[in-house]
């Protein structure tokens, strides 16, 4: 196929599909949290616990600190780091791979938006306020529903990448 108008066309409009497939992906990541979190911190109030199944407890925590509540005091660095590191991934949205890398970065970029969020506009200034976490395991860190799209987003993520490279190594040389 030569390289004409058409192909560029092409080229175009697959990236604006795969945009609007991560921003999609990241917008419901945004909506699901943002709402898990105002059922918890309304649901959860006055140290309300309700107990799930086995270990697992809904159990509303403030977060200003980093993963896993370390770092307090830092919120609004780590906060500044994050849309740092969102703006560099909305920019890589363009050159994902495949789809699971597209998903994944959108699952990224949702959990970190969800949770600047929560640091832009759940405390005393931008960037001051502390992350809503209620999922606790009791045998784990408190964490919201933001931190898991993180994390199995970055778990998608390492898995598309190898695949990609796989694939790429497995092809015959010219």
């Amino acid at each position: 196929m030569t390289n004409g108008p058409l192909t560029g066309h092409i080229r175009s409009s697959r990236r604006r599909t795969r945009f609007g497939v991560g921003f999609l992906v990241a917008a419901t990541v945004v909506v699901i949290d943002q709402l898990t979190k105002t059922w918890a911190v309304n649901a959860l109030n006055d140290d309300r616990r309700i107990h799930l199944i086995g270990s697992l407890q809904l159990n509303l925590t403030h977060n200003s600190g980093m993963a896993f509540s370390k770092g307090s005091g830092f919120g609004p660095l780590i906060g500044a780091i994050a849309v740092v590191v969102v703006a560099g991934l909305v920019f890589s949205l363009r050159r994902a791979s495949n789809s699971m890398t597209l998903v994944a970065t959108g699952l990224i970029i949702g959990g970190a938006l969800g949770n600047i969020i929560d640091r832009s506009f759940r405390g005393d200034g931008w960037l001051h306020g502390s992350v809503i976490d209620f999922i606790d395991l009791q045998w784990w860190p408190v964490f919201n529903v933001a931190d898991m799209c993180v994390m199995i987003g970055a778990a998608m993520m390492i898995l598309g990448v190898s695949r990609s490279q796989n694939s790429e190594s497995s092809e015959p040389l010219s």
